[in-house]
This record gives structure tokens, sequence and C-alpha cells, in this order.
């Protein structure tokens, strides 16, 4: 075979007479440069070009390629923490229950050495739209978002479906299921697989009342946001309206701030997000009617936007339950904080010898309301009979024309 005869692969007899000849040629070992040494750099070429058309090999699997570097490197679950943020999370990506995301992805390759390429995943358009053709449309909460009026305009028009009431109202917000706040990771406590669909219906109706303010609002600037920024904010609670100053406060500063009612079965405190274009959001659903659980959800939303919140993640919180997630720790503590300073609260009398009296005293020492610092004794104590009557009971929905949709 001379060297003119080298020609792309077209059979398989071909192909083992090329594998022959590359094998001959190697253990002539030609000098680098000779013809033989072209030609086997030649009919190399060509047999790889053959192999890799008929014999394709699939990229890994993110997740398999993830196990992989973890038994190379004698890694354990805990060791990925720092990637995925807690514990919990780690099991549920590797189980394959939740995707990567794009902060974990670039962690994962920076850190443990594997291919961005290879954490996307070649399927991941596949896999998109293959989560699209799965919506169960008939899962979303539509009774109770019609009574609410969120699909009023929509309803009174020709639809043929429940998918294109839903698909119409989020098409509206400016989002498709699949992508922006569908897409994002959902941290907190207060998202389940049972009331995910009541959940994103919750957040595109926040995202949509948010963009109806954005003419309003300030310009963010995240450099603001410090612990002093969160201690003024604590201490508008000292003032009678303050929950309409707190959100006149964060809106001044460009963060928009949105009261909606949580869907019935969802556990839904608040919530925080980013837009797309950037716009950082709080939602809040005063679940409780209560000055206490007002300011501490409000404080500890506000430190999601200061500390975690991105284009990726939202956080929905349920503030009855604990968590171990370090961000959600991180907020509580930003929030206990600025609301009672812990040197202040552990040599206060008010948490030595509480009572009514002592409450009140350090409210006024701390121009913060009463009511902060009775829900602090209540929770702490984890005795929420006492103090009852100063934790602000039916004073923040007033604020704020508040009233449930019974359905």
């Amino acid at each position: 075979m001379n060297r003119i005869d080298a020609k792309v692969i077209r059979s398989e007899e071909q192909h083992q007479q090329y594998l022959s000849e590359i094998q001959r040629l190697i253990a002539c070992e030609p000098p680098s440069g000779s013809e033989n040494s072209e030609r086997l750099e030649l009919l190399s070429v060509l047999v790889e070009a053959y192999e890799n058309q008929k014999y394709p090999i699939e990229a890994p699997d993110p997740i398999s390629a993830i196990l992989f570097r973890m038994q190379e490197q004698g890694l354990k679950q805990a060791d990925l923490v720092p990637y995925f943020g807690t514990r919990s999370r780690v099991s549920e990506i590797l189980g394959r229950k939740r995707p990567l995301t794009v902060n974990m992805i670039r962690a994962l390759s920076s850190g443990l050495g594997i291919s961005t390429e290879t954490l996307v995943g070649v399927g991941a358009t596949e896999v998109a739209q293959s989560e699209k053709t799965e919506v169960d449309w008939g899962g979303f909460p539509i009774k109770e978002m019609i009574a609410r009026g969120w699909l009023q305009k929509l309803a009174n028009k020709a639809v043929k479906s429940t998918e294109e009431l839903v698909q119409g109202f989020i098409s509206n917000v400016g989002v498709e299921f699949g992508s922006t706040a569908f897409r994002r990771t959902i941290g907190g406590d207060a998202y389940s697989p049972a009331t995910k669909y009541a959940l994103y219906a919750w957040l595109a109706r926040v995202i949509q009342k948010a963009r109806e303010r954005k003419s309003t609002l300030g310009v963010f600037d995240r450099e603001r946001l410090s612990a002093t920024f969160m201690r003024e904010l604590a201490q508008l609670s000292w003032f009678e309206h303050g929950p309409v100053l707190a959100v006149e406060y964060l809106e001044k500063h460009g963060i928009a701030v949105v009261i909606e009612s949580h869907l019935k079965g969802t556990l839904l405190d608040g919530a925080a997000m980013q837009d797309e274009d950037g716009t950082p959001i709080v939602g809040l659903t005063l679940r409780f009617d209560r000055l206490d659980n007002f300011w501490f959800t409000l404080l500890h939303e506000v430190a999601h936007i200061w500390k975690h919140v991105d284009r990726e993640e939202t956080f929905l919180d349920n503030l009855d339950s604990s968590s171990d997630d370090r961000r959600e720790v991180e907020a509580n503590r930003i929030a206990k904080e600025a609301l009672i300073p812990r040197v202040a609260w552990k040599r206060s009398d008010a948490y030595l010898n509480p009572s009514n009296v002592t409450v009140d005293r350090l409210s006024r020492e701390l121009k913060i309301h009463p009511a902060i610092i009775a829900g602090r004794l209540r929770k702490e104590r984890e005795n929420y009979t006492i103090f009852n009557d100063l934790v602000g009971h039916g004073q923040v929905r007033k604020h704020f024309n508040f009233t449930e949709v019974e359905v």
C-alpha cells in the first residue's frame, strides 16, 4: 500500500487494513519527519475519525464524573458541602434529585478539576426540553389563582386548556417554565415536591408585582448593605407605622418588597430572590399576623439579599422549622444581631429576669418594638404561651390592606 492509497475509511475491512499497517509502522519506529512517520500520522487520523463516527463514546454523566472523582481522591459526601452548601443538598444532587447550578459547576470545576463541559452535560438541552414536556399543568392551583385575580384577564379570553391558562400567566410575567424563576435552585425550608407548583405560581406572581414597582425603586447598591443598614432597618420597628416605613426604606435602596399571601398547602413566610435584571426582591406572605414574626422574617430575607442571593438562587423560607443550611444559619444570625445585639441581650434584665417591665425597658434602650423582644424570649424558651399580649397580634396586615382569599 503506497502513500496515495490512504483515503477516508468507508468499510470495516479498510479499517482493519489501516490498523495492521499502523501496527507495522509503529514497530519500525520511523524517525520524525520521514515518509513512514508522516504516513503513520495520516493513518492514525483517518482511523480515529472513523472510530469516533462509528463507535462514539458518550460523554460521562455529570454525577458519574463527580462520583468517580470522589472515589479517585478518597472524598466523602461531607467533603462536597463547600461546593453545594449543605449535606442535604449533596445527597439530593448525588441522588439526581436536584440539578447543578452554574455556581456549583464553577466551584466543582475549580476545586475538583472536572471540566465544565462534563458538568453541564451534553444532553442539557434535551433534559430541559424533557422537563418542559413533563410539566403537570393541572398541578397548579388554578382555582385559587383565579380567585385571587391572577388569571382574570386570561380567564376572560378564549383558552382551550388549563395548560394555556397557566402558560399565559407565566409568559405575561416574562418567564417560561424551565427557565428564569423555575430553573433556579430553591433554598430554604418551605420547598417541597408536593407544593412545588403552588410555590412556582407564587414566585411568578411576586416577580410580576415587583416588576410593576420598578419605576418607584431607588438604585440598588449591594455595598450599602451592612450591619449598620440592618440595624437602621430594625429600629424602624420603634415607630407606629414601622412596617410601612421598612418597606419604603428598602425600596428607596432599590429592594422591591412584595406582600403576597401564601397559597394553600405551602408553609411559606418569606422569600428572597433576584429578577433577571438583578433587581433584588423580598416577598412576604404575612402568614402570621404578628409584629415579632414580621420583623424577624423581613430581616432574615434582607440578610439573604445581602449575603446569598444571585440570579441562580432563590430562598423560600418557613421560619418555623430549623435548618442546618449554613446560609439559613447565617441569615438567622444576622437578623438576630440586627434586632437585638447579642452583647446587649445577654446582660439585659429582659433575658435574665423576663417580665413585661424588663421587656419594655430593653425595647426603649434599643429603640425596637417590644414585640421583637417578646418573640425572642418565646422562641428561646420554646414557650409560646408567654408574653402573648406583647408580640403584636393583628398589628401587621392592617398596614398593607391585606386580605386573604377564601377558596
